[in-house]
């Protein structure tokens, strides 16, 4: 169990367990005690899993340990040096750039994102800031299913953020059974819903993996069958999303015309995007006036903030201003700069990293006037000025 061997390592030392253990130990404890709680769900049939949590209990109370305190960070896992369990006779057709003959042109790789107040990257590059309140599917095609939830970011804001994250990987040929991978607030675990960390008892299992790159922050998912990487991050309160995944894989549907919504390839319907430029555009028209009680940030202090982690003023940065305007969350900014992070990680187009302006599905036939965008934004804005009172 991970959690074991992580603590075993932080108490592992020349001192001796005893009645004036030093506070490291408890802080150690601390830290098993969270990382346990994480893996409650995938470990609930694990009998190793109830014996460390009983425990942890009995070392906390014989050691004098507040369940309350610091707790040691998490450290970067380093990457790993080879699967031992990766199968060499296994089918070609459980790796998606290999079955491509050395001739044929290599596949071209697309990305969909989805962080913040939920801002959305599509497959086709067009950025959109959104309401999407509820349950909403990011991907939907022949080999997986994601779905993310959106909850208010306060009681009765209008500003949302993903609370909820659900990908359903389809069997696959002798690659992989059906696999779920969920992940909610403060519960972002290493492993599919059944405690299993790749695609099961097939010959080519070991094409799907969950790989745990930060402790209860940042998984990769690597699904080598249809050449996609899939990475999960929870930022403060909340999660985010970001995918590689290769043009062919992303357009195998049965029937496209009719498939519905589906985020990441055709974007937000028109009537839940957001100008998120006339909303930057109204705070700043309105800097000079009082603030309103409780408000975490001026346009100009959230500039300032958001300029620390993101210094090109792209739409990265621009949803940062927004979503520090809108939520008063500062861990918004963190969201925005890994979900650039991912961008340089997992997007085929170096040249397209950066991108300047926001896309609407359907174009208006004339420019809105500058009065009305001002006025549409303040009114938007006055949703969120209860949330600070």
């Amino acid at each position: 169990m991970k959690c074991n061997s992580e603590f075993l390592a932080a108490t592992s030392g020349p001192h001796h367990l005893g009645a004036e253990e030093p506070p490291e130990f408890c802080t150690a404890l601390r830290t098993y005690a969270h990382c346990t709680h994480r893996t409650a769900r995938t470990c609930r049939g694990d009998l190793a899993y109830h014996s460390a949590v009983h425990g942890i209990d009995d070392l906390m109370a014989q050691h004098n340990c507040s369940k309350e305190g610091p707790t040691a960070q998490p450290r970067p896992r380093p990457p790993p040096r080879g699967d031992s369990q990766e199968r060499s006779d296994s089918p070609e057709i459980c790796h998606y750039e290999k079955s491509f003959h050395k001739h044929s042109p290599p596949p071209n790789y697309t990305h969909c994102g989805l962080f913040g107040d939920p801002h959305l990257r599509t497959f086709s590059d067009t950025f959109q800031t959104c309401k999407v309140q509820g349950a909403w599917p990011l991907i939907d095609n022949n080999y997986l299913n994601v779905q993310v939830t959106n909850t208010p970011v306060w009681p009765g804001s209008t500003a949302t953020a993903t609370s909820k994250l659900t990908i359903i990987f389809k069997s696959f040929q002798e690659c992989v059974d059906q696999k779920v991978y969920q992940a909610e607030m403060d519960e972002l675990p290493a492993a599919f819903i059944d405690g299993s960390q790749n695609g099961g008892d097939k010959h080519g299992a070991n094409s799907l993996k969950i790989t745990e790159k930060v402790s209860g922050q940042h998984v990769e998912i690597q699904a080598k069958y249809i050449g996609t990487t899939i990475v999960v991050r929870q930022v403060g309160r909340y999660l985010t999303f970001a995918v590689r995944m290769p043009e062919e894989v992303v357009n195998a549907v049965e029937d496209r015309d009719n498939q519905g919504l589906y985020l990441c390839l055709r974007g937000c319907p028109l009537n839940q995007q957001i100008d998120f430029e006339a909303v930057r555009s109204a705070s700043q028209a309105t800097e000079s006036q009082p603030r309103q009680k409780g408000q975490a940030f001026t346009h100009d202090a959230a500039t300032a903030k958001c300029r620390e982690k993101l210094p090109v003023e792209d739409v990265y940065f621009k949803s940062c201003v927004f979503d520090l305007l809108t939520t008063g969350d500062v861990n918004f900014t963190l969201a925005a700069y890994y979900a650039f992070e991912d961008v340089k990680m997992l997007h085929s187009n170096k040249d397209k990293l950066h991108l300047y302006g926001q896309s609407r599905n359907a174009a208006p036939s004339r420019r809105p006037a500058p009065l009305f965008l001002l006025l549409a934004a303040l009114g938007y804005l006055s949703h969120f000025s209860a949330i600070f009172l």
